[in-house]
């Protein structure tokens, strides 16, 4: 017989021992080297209690935890209390990706080993984030609140080693802006209108920075203005349809297409995996194995009303997934694995795009025809396109893309016309916009900071601690004490709010994972690393002082 028992998350918490908890036992410094350990926390005893209780009258552990880093690590807590009471207690990992019959039938026949190197990546990950965020929130909280007593004295002023260069993204797109000078171009426009409509050519050169040199264009091009057809040419035209869908891409996408926040999406994407509908939604493959039932995967949504005539559609030509070139070799795309018509409001909203999203992905690229035309005009050159939408294929199923048919009059190759406009315009380039959600999730994902796991989790630090602000229209913006802060430490020398220090870990941590680098040694060289950055903080800290000095006011002296 088997017996099932669950967790709620991580069992066993990292902390300093005894005194060293305390803010102010020690000098911050002194965390880099503190003595750390496990323990349970008292909310989870009764957890504890019963995994004790169960492993002392069972001869075999099955761990079944998600198949990720976090996951192993949650399993190996779980054999950790359990070999505490049976040591002899004998150890397997059933590997899954989603809730159903076959899924779960296919990890119990093929039980494997757990992977204690995914766990000790996590390990070296939560010991070193403890020292590090531990050691510079005691030292940037302690010291600014006694600097800044009026605006900062009941507000904790954290730092964390992924959190910081999310922070210095939103900073180094604002001040971008700020700095930012506008250059005046300038282009000639040209443009024709006929009885099937209006055409506007774009000039080949683009726009010169030069008024005199386009102004020298502009008029020999007024010499002789007869607009002659060099060139008619016609190609079948793409629109890709989209991937398989995997966690930073779920998120971008809800992010910009449902105007869903990160934190909400990957917390709504959870509960339709707990309750069955979806597969594991933190996954880093965006291509479907040669061995999973995409048929049967489609044939379960045949029966909804809005997308169900698609699905039959695309069991009728084959499942043809646009499959990506990414694997973590845990888990497959996020797809749906149960048809369900009972959700309401933003529930429904992921589970349908999740949906719309897989039966594009397998359905056909849209087709098209472009049409270029090219024109000369005393020898400077334009061009204009057309198109036409000839089988619309997965848009029919995926309205979060827009493609549009662009109707331009019929041109025959060495036909000569008068254009309706010639005329020189001037603009001015513009400033990059302020950062989306979705911008700051893909230079997170770029740089290497958190996981496909922990994006959401750092954007929303930076907004509860008042470093960042979003505008009504979803943009971020530093607050007075994010600003200060990134420009104290950048002041130093040391560009803490670049990602570089966040990324090396990250990429150590990959080859922990791989077995390609140990966990001792990796974890020593990082603790080293920032401990020597931090005494070169401590020691330069009226840095961080003027700089925020210039959002907060007068700094205090301290006595």
């Amino acid at each position: 017989s088997m017996l099932m028992t669950s967790v709620s998350g991580h069992l066993l918490e990292l902390d300093f021992k005894g005194s060293y908890k305390k803010w102010h036992s020690c000098q911050p410094v002194a965390l880099f080297d503190a003595p750390v350990e496990k323990h349970c926390p008292d909310q989870f005893k009764d957890i504890q209690r019963t995994l004790e209780r169960e492993a002392r009258q069972c001869h075999v552990l099955v761990i079944w935890t998600d198949c990720d880093r976090e996951g192993e690590n949650i399993g190996t807590e779980v054999i950790d209390v359990c070999k505490a009471v049976k040591p002899n207690i004998r150890v397997y990992r059933a590997r899954f990706s989603d809730f159903t019959p076959q899924s779960i039938s296919s990890a119990c026949r093929n039980l494997t080993q757990p992977d204690y190197r995914l766990s000790d990546a996590v390990n070296v990950r939560s010991e070193l984030d403890l020292r590090i965020g531990a050691a510079f929130t005691r030292f940037q909280t302690l010291r600014l609140q006694k600097i800044f007593p009026n605006v900062l004295s009941d507000q904790v002023i954290s730092y964390g080693s992924c959190q910081f260069p999310t922070l210095g993204f939103v900073v180094e797109r604002y001040k971008a802006i700020q700095n930012f000078i506008p250059e005046t171009f300038y282009k000639i426009k040209v443009s024709h209108e006929t009885d099937a409509g209006k055409v506007d050519f774009n000039w080949k050169r683009n726009r010169l920075f030069n008024h005199t040199a386009c102004l020298v264009l502009y008029q020999i091009v007024m010499e002789n203005p007869l607009a002659r057809v060099v060139n008619v040419h016609s190609r079948p035209k793409s629109k890709w349809r989209p991937q398989p869908l995997e966690t930073v891409e779920l998120e971008k996408l809800a992010s910009r297409k449902l105007k869903i926040n990160a934190k909400e999406t990957m917390k709504i994407a959870e509960k339709l995996y707990n309750q069955g509908f979806i597969s594991y939604p933190r996954t880093e493959t965006n291509m479907f194995s040669k061995d999973m039932d995409l048929p049967g995967l489609v044939q379960l949504q045949t029966a909804d009303p809005s997308w169900g005539g698609f699905a039959a559609g695309v069991l009728q030509t084959g499942p043809n997934p646009r499959n990506g070139n990414k694997t973590d070799n845990a888990h497959p795309p996020i797809h749906p694995t149960k048809y369900t018509d009972n959700l309401q409001g933003n529930e429904k909203r992921i589970y349908e795009f999740i949906v719309r999203h897989f039966l594009a992905c397998l359905s056909q690229d849209a087709q098209g025809q472009e049409t270029t035309v090219e024109i000369d005009i005393n020898g400077e050159k334009f061009t204009a396109q057309g198109l036409m939408i000839i089988a619309r294929n997965y848009l029919d199923v995926y309205p979060y893309d827009k493609w549009n048919a662009k109707v331009i009059p019929v041109f025959h190759q060495g036909e000569t016309f008068q254009p309706s406009v010639i005329e020189m315009t001037q603009g001015e380039t513009g400033p990059p916009p302020l950062l989306t959600e979705a911008d700051l999730i893909a230079l997170m994902e770029k740089h290497g900071i958190g996981t496909d796991a922990t994006h959401a989790e750092h954007i929303e630090t930076i907004k509860s601690r008042m470093y960042v602000g979003v505008r009504d229209d979803g943009r971020f913006v530093p607050g007075e004490l994010g600003m200060g802060l990134v420009e104290g430490y950048d002041a130093m020398g040391y560009e803490m709010s670049k990602p570089h220090l966040r990324s090396e870990l990250e990429a150590d941590l990959k080859l922990i994972c791989e077995g390609r680098k140990d966990p001792k040694g990796v974890l020593t060289e990082q603790v080293e690393k920032y401990k020597q950055v931090f005494i070169e903080a401590c020691a330069q800290a009226t840095k961080i002082d003027e700089a925020l000095g210039i959002y907060l006011g007068e700094a205090q002296p301290i006595a």
